[in-house]
């Protein structure tokens, strides 16, 4: 009779872990469901929702993906550093819409005690358009760089940077008029933000790996005025 229970038990709590199904890719999914699925799987590192449907990346490769995020992480993270009021995520799950939750490499936003327009959720997850969304595409180029991109544009991500390191190039762009614009660089190959006063990017000295001078051409823009003006810019808004 006790073995019979316990034979019952068992089958309750088989048919239990069923009703949650595994993510796959290419599953066509709510995001609630998708959520769901995904808080089910403590194994699965990383897994987006791309316009309805779960993409689940390949494994991260050390020089095409570790070494690229750490050097964006790290200047966007001095950068921070010097702007009270903004914040640096890495692989936080936001909830850009109803269709479409990722993952992105890492993010640069003004929180929202300072006008910001994305917002922390109850449940820790970030929700709405943060200000800047860097990304670091080698397998997954194609989804950063037309899917993702259109997703970032219609919901009003200001500033969008891809790294296609397969192709050695940085595109970075800027939301002008609801369409995505190229920010240009300089003769010496510094392009510079425009939501972010200060933050300027030696994008030949990123591509070679040249990480001391990128921080050191941040450090001039951390000295310019235009800085000086958005930090206490920022500053009055959280009073």
């Amino acid at each position: 009779m006790v073995a019979a229970t316990v034979q019952a038990a068992m089958a309750a709590q088989a048919g239990g872990a069923q009703k949650t199904p595994r993510l796959e890719n290419g599953d066509h999914l709510t995001r609630a469901e998708f959520e769901r699925r995904y808080a089910a799987m403590p194994d699965v590192k990383k897994a987006e929702l791309l316009e309805g449907m779960v993409i689940m990346p390949s494994p991260t490769r050390h020089q095409r993906h570790a070494v690229p995020h750490n050097a964006v992480a790290t200047w966007l993270g001095v950068y921070s550093a010097t702007v009270p009021g903004t914040q640096v995520s890495n692989n936080v799950s936001l909830r850009i819409d109803q269709d479409n939750e990722f993952q992105p490499d890492v993010l640069l936003r003004i929180v929202e005690t300072a006008g910001g327009n994305s917002h922390v959720a109850d449940d820790d997850y970030l929700e709405g358009a943060p200000e800047l969304i860097a990304e670091i595409a080698a397998s997954s180029v194609s989804y950063d760089y037309n899917v993702k991109r259109h997703v970032y544009r219609r919901n009003g991500v200001r500033e969008y940077l891809i790294w296609r390191v397969d192709d050695g190039a940085i595109d970075w762009f800027s939301l002008e008029e609801g369409e995505y614009v190229a920010l240009p660089a300089d003769d010496a190959g510094v392009i510079r933000s425009k939501v972010f006063p200060g933050l300027w990017l030696a994008t030949k000295a990123l591509l070679a790996g040249d990480l001391a001078t990128v921080l050191a051409t941040l450090q001039q823009g951390l000295q310019s005025e235009e800085h000086a003006a958005f930090v206490a810019h920022l500053g009055h808004n959280q009073r």
